[in-house]
């Protein structure tokens, strides 16, 4: 049980902090201009130029991995509603990292998905 835990904690490091690399570099690159090829591939140069985007693709793949490790060690209805706890922490990420505006109703949702997977890994 305690490996479930440490790789579910990995998972989540891995996945949130991942993810806001993915967005603080995605912020910095912009939108495309347009979806005509040449904008396109202009966009990717940039986004490739990145060096926080390729921060977050060794995080993911780290959460990606961790997660198929977990399904190999757990039943699927106790992991995906464990990695909920995701939506938790990159919430707090998203709030005090990128200081992105979180309104009270998006914090009852996520006390609401923090119910339904204590509800799911009580009963199981």
């Amino acid at each position: 049980m305690i490996r479930v835990v440490l790789m579910l904690a990995f998972f989540i490091f891995c996945s949130t902090c991942g993810e806001i690399a993915l967005t603080y570099g995605m912020k910095m690159v912009g939108e495309p201009a347009s979806f005509r090829p040449a904008a396109l591939l202009r966009f990717l140069s940039k986004a490739l130029r990145n060096s926080w985007v390729w921060m977050a693709l060794p995080l993911l793949a780290g959460s990606f991995y961790s997660l198929l490790v977990l399904l190999s060690w757990a039943p699927l209805s106790v992991v995906i509603p464990a990695t909920a706890f995701n939506y938790v922490v990159g919430t707090l990420g998203a709030k005090y990292i990128l200081n992105e505006h979180v309104s009270g109703k998006r914090w009852m949702g996520v006390a609401m998905v923090c119910l339904g997977v204590a509800l799911v890994l009580i009963n199981g």
